[in-house]
């Protein structure tokens, strides 16, 4: 005998595996190649002295000699209290450069928090980053 359904049971959700999501998004995971790791990576890229300026953020880069950008990220405790605020901050930096990667200038980055973001929303702080990654020296 067939076995009879509930009216009020819900189907189950289709599971994707971790294989099949990576395949999805080839090409715009963010390494760990492109990061920078160690303290003499962002020492190296705040001795070269260049940097572009924004509200919140400043942007330090250097010149590399690899095949893509690296992003380094700073955000102080002094200036955002709250780890969900610091970990909020870094997700959108991270995003914002994950998704521009490939258009950029082969430069070590470093964003630095330079001011507390108290008054600034979400889309702000998105806009911020994507400004200064606008105003990278091309070349």
């Amino acid at each position: 005998m067939a076995a009879l359904s509930s009216p009020l049971v819900a189907p189950r959700a289709v599971i994707v595996s971790p294989s099949e999501r990576q395949a999805e998004s080839v090409g715009f995971e963010l390494l760990a190649a492109y990061r920078l790791h160690t303290g003499d990576e962002f020492s190296t890229v705040f001795a070269f002295r260049r940097v572009v300026r924004g509200r919140v953020f400043s942007l330090h880069y250097r010149p590399n000699a690899l095949p893509s950008a690296r992003i380094g990220l700073v955000v102080a405790k002094k200036l955002a209290r709250q780890a969900v605020q610091r970990n909020l901050i870094k997700r959108i930096a991270r995003e914002a450069f994950r998704l521009r990667r490939a258009r950029l200038p082969c430069c070590d980055l470093v964003l630095r928090l330079s001011a507390s973001p108290k008054t600034a929303s979400r889309a702000e702080l998105r806009a911020e980053v994507d400004a200064l990654l606008d105003r990278l020296p091309q070349g």
